[in-house]
C-alpha cells in the first residue's frame, strides 16, 4: 500500500511539471498572437503608404519623418524601403506562422501527456478503490 501511495505522489508530481510545461507553451502561444498582431498591423500601413506613393507623380515631394525633423526622400528610395519593408514584415509573419504552428503541436502533445497521466492516477486510484 505505501507503494501505490508513492506511485501516486510521483504520477501526481509528473503531472504538475506536465501542466506547467504546458502553461508555458500557451504563454508562448499568446506572445506569438501578440507579436502576430503588431506585424499584421504593420503591414496594412506599409501596404497603404505603397498605394499613397503609387498615386503620386514620379516628381512629387516625398518626407521622412526622422524624428522630430522631415526630411525630404527621393521618390525611388521611398518606394524601395516601403517595399523593403513590407517584404520584411511579411517573412516575420511566415516564420510567426511556422512558430505557431510548432507550438500548437507542442501544446496538443502536452494535453495528451497530461490525459495519459490523468488516466494512470485514475486507475491506480481505482485499484486503491478495490482493495
Amino acid at each position: 500500500m505505501a507503494s501505490s501511495s508513492a506511485a501516486s505522489r510521483d504520477l501526481q508530481k509528473e503531472l504538475e511539471a506536465k501542466a506547467n510545461d504546458l502553461s508555458k507553451i500557451q504563454k508562448d502561444i499568446s506572445k506569438n498572437h501578440q507579436v502576430r498582431k503588431k506585424y499584421t498591423i504593420q503591414l496594412g500601413e506599409n501596404e497603404l503608404v505603397l498605394k499613397e506613393l503609387d498615386l503620386l507623380d514620379d516628381d512629387a515631394n516625398v518626407y521622412k519623418l526622422i524624428g522630430p525633423v522631415l526630411v525630404k526622400q527621393d521618390m525611388a528610395e521611398a518606394n524601395a524601403n516601403v517595399r523593403k519593408r513590407i517584404e520584411y514584415i511579411s517573412a516575420e509573419l511566415k516564420r510567426l506562422d511556422s512558430t505557431l504552428r510548432d507550438l500548437e503541436e507542442k501544446q496538443n502533445s502536452k494535453k495528451e501527456a497530461i490525459f495519459k497521466v490523468q488516466q494512470r492516477i485514475q486507475s491506480l486510484q481505482a485499484g486503491k478503490d478495490k482493495a
